[in-house]
């Protein structure tokens, strides 16, 4: 990308030193602003800090919870988790893995009959 800047008639070329280096500086520390700003989005902690922006507070066991999905449910384009990337090998389907070892709920409790209502004004025949 930075080969046209070297062609001779170029107009860079046409400033001073002095002034291509201040230039140099100035792009130089957009593209450092860019990547500050665009690293609070970008990657683990990006989304860290947006769940707690969302929640203001993140228990510890939220936090346990969003770290393993990290870790062992979000794929990259590659088809690897991150802890397939750690430990060189695969591993089981995290919520698959999940409903094995977590019980059932129990089911909802029976309806109690309502006792009815007393009757605040009774029919009168005509």
């Amino acid at each position: 990308m930075l080969e046209p800047l070297g062609q001779p008639d170029h107009p860079l070329n046409a400033l001073s030193v002095i002034e291509r280096a201040r230039l140099e500086q100035v792009a130089g520390d957009c593209a450092d602003l860019f990547q500050r700003s665009s690293s609070a989005v970008e990657g683990r902690n990006g989304q860290l800090s947006l769940h707690h922006h969302g929640r203001h507070r993140l228990s510890d066991q939220e936090l346990a919870a969003l770290t393993a999905v990290h870790n062992f449910h979000i794929r990259r384009a590659d088809g690897t988790t991150a802890a397939e990337r750690f430990f060189g090998q695969a591993h089981a389907a995290l919520f698959a893995l999940v409903l094995q070892r977590m019980p059932l709920p129990p089911p909802p409790a029976r309806r109690r009959p309502r006792p009815p209502k007393p009757l605040s004004l009774l029919p009168v025949a005509a």
